[in-house]
């Protein structure tokens, strides 16, 4: 062994901090305010490996992601790559970010009559821009026009999803809603109606009508953009094939 060659100190656990360092007691006493990113996550992951403190894992979260809004919607495997993170703490932490976007989408929430695709986005782009797959939302209206239900028809891959005309149908009669309005993400941020989102939304106009139903808009969520089938007049256009 040489003796002269220098030896690399062990990092102390964080139990063995001085109190006012630790994460969570730092939090009790100063407020959550007080805490990094990487302390908030260290609180989360709750304890390290070998070499690594629940802080170092925090860190090596956001330096691999770059931010908080980043982890969202990010697959299990992804979370596996960093040395440490087995399914407990995994878990912990997608639950924590999933409930952190839905208080985002209930701050937005909109409790009154629906008027524009803006009312609808303010409520769904929280929700939906961040996702790492599609997923294809119907929001069941009532007969004032009033949110009755969200729910999630279809999920995709990270370019399609397909979701299913009689489907959509299905469920809004079982809800007995008279309208809706269909909502889906594009993760690669690009909002631009494919060749297939139109022919489901010009198939669900004309099976809706037969059905007396409407379809009030189809809204697509980029990044902090939306695009909307009625703005752009393709719903109208829609109907007025489906009536000749």
């Amino acid at each position: 062994m040489n003796k002269n060659s220098e030896t690399k100190k062990y990092p102390l656990s964080i139990r063995n901090w001085p109190e006012d360092d630790r994460p969570r007691e730092k939090l009790l006493k100063y407020g959550e305010h007080a805490l990094s990113n990487a302390e908030l996550l260290a609180i989360l992951i709750r304890t390290g490996t070998a070499g690594k403190s629940a802080i170092d894992l925090g860190r090596e979260l956001l330096n691999k992601f770059t931010s908080l809004r980043a982890m969202s919607g990010v697959d299990v495997l992804e979370f596996k790559e960093i040395n440490g993170l087995k399914d407990a703490k995994i878990a912990q932490l997608k639950a924590a970010i999933e409930l952190g976007r839905r208080m985002m989408s209930e701050e937005k929430a909109f409790h009154g009559v629906v008027k524009s695709s803006a009312d609808v986005v303010d409520f769904l782009m929280p929700l939906m821009r961040d996702l790492k797959k599609e997923i294809f939302k119907i929001l069941l209206l009532d007969k004032g026009n009033h949110i009755s239900e969200l729910i999630d028809i279809d999920v995709g891959t990270v370019d399609r999803v397909n979701p299913s005309v009689r489907d959509i149908l299905m469920t809004a009669l079982k809800y007995q809603s008279p309208s809706m309005i269909l909502a889906h993400n594009h993760p690669s941020g690009n909002i631009k109606p494919s060749d297939a989102d139109k022919r489901l939304t010009k198939d669900l106009v004309k099976a809706a009508l037969a059905m007396e139903m409407r379809i009030f808009d189809h809204v697509i969520i980029g990044e902090n953009s939306y695009f909307s089938f009625a703005d752009d007049g393709l719903i109208e256009e829609y109907e007025i094939e489906a009536t000749k």
